[in-house]
């Protein structure tokens, strides 16, 4: 059922931060214009893309998008929380310029925050879509599967520690809904980069507040080259190590936090992992020698043949560690 704007529903404020993706750009804005909760404010932040996105927002003629454009590219955290310290609903939701949502996204995930003041926030599973927007059935299944949405049920976790930061079944960057009082915006150090999802996650569960799964499918997640998890595979060494290192801060953060004693076990050998991945990303960079502290910090907490190997090859001419 559609909500008119000047009823007393709640604001919900939808934050897209883009970068030189105009075609997709397009089709994200498209599904947030036709959400079936009609209370929005639609917050575009280009961060200074090659092809100036203005005319596409304005194509729309929707006076619910505001548009903003830095003067020169701030990196990808600064435009994202640049975008969310704009936004001014009691909620806010991320759409990347990428993804896409289904037409009652905001509908079905917004009542259950409105009835519960206790909740940090409301997340959905996904489809997974390729390049094309076409579903991927398998990748769907084994997202589903792999990050344990497939084991929840409808109803409130309170607390969502393990679910949030251990399963990683709730992603705020994609399909979750969030009590925009929950957390200090302001405070967000630039540190967690391109985690900051995940950060997030860390932040609502800081509160004590709850989370409440809606079972369905709500958001497409697109995958296709350009996307950070894709550069931050074997193609992108530099891209590689950015994300390494912003999970690093993240697991000392977890790891420091009293309040997560139970799961420090589990974030210790994550963050073990990580130290590893920087150190194959300097490897493949030809950094041998920066390499090597990161794989034996690994080592102290995880010997894992991974790390040994990498250590081993570090030792080796560049040509030959480069290629690990």
């Amino acid at each position: 059922m559609a909500r008119d704007t000047n009823s007393s529903t709640p604001l919900v404020s939808v934050i897209t931060p883009t970068y030189n993706r105009p075609d997709y750009l397009q089709a994200a804005l498209t599904s947030a214009v036709r959400q079936t909760y009609r209370n929005i404010e639609i917050i575009v932040c280009d961060n200074c893309s090659p092809q100036n996105p203005q005319a596409i927002v304005e194509s729309f003629n929707d006076p619910r998008i505001r548009f903003s454009r830095n003067s020169s590219n701030m990196g990808m955290f600064a435009n994202t929380f640049k975008a969310f310290q704009m936004a001014q609903g009691k909620y806010v939701a991320c759409l990347l310029d990428d993804d896409i949502w289904e037409e009652d996204f905001l509908e079905k995930l917004v009542p259950p925050l409105e009835s519960n003041p206790d909740l940090a926030l409301a997340f959905c599973d996904h489809y997974i879509i390729d390049a094309n927007g076409d579903i991927d059935d398998a990748l769907t299944e084994e997202c589903s599967r792999t990050y344990k949405r497939v084991d929840l049920l409808e109803r409130i976790y309170q607390p969502f520690c393990r679910i949030a930061l251990v399963d990683k079944s709730v992603s705020t960057a994609t399909a979750a809904v969030i009590r925009r009082d929950a957390i200090d915006w302001s405070t967000i150090p630039a540190e967690v980069g391109g985690s900051w999802d995940i950060y997030l996650n860390y932040l609502c569960c800081r509160s004590g507040l709850g989370a409440y799964f809606y079972p369905e499918k709500l958001t497409r997640y697109r995958v296709h080259e350009q996307t950070d998890t894709m550069l931050s595979g074997k193609r992108d060494a530099q891209a590689k190590i950015r994300k390494a290192q912003a999970d690093m801060f993240c697991y000392e953060q977890f790891i420091a936090d009293d309040r997560l004693s139970e799961f420090k076990p589990y974030f210790q050998q994550q963050w073990a992992h990580v130290n590893t991945t920087v150190g194959i990303g300097l490897m493949r960079s030809q950094q041998l020698k920066a390499a090597r502290p990161y794989f034996w910090r690994s080592l102290k907490h995880s010997r894992k043949i991974r790390t040994m190997a990498g250590l081993m090859l570090s030792f080796t001419p560049p040509a030959i560690a480069s290629r690990f």
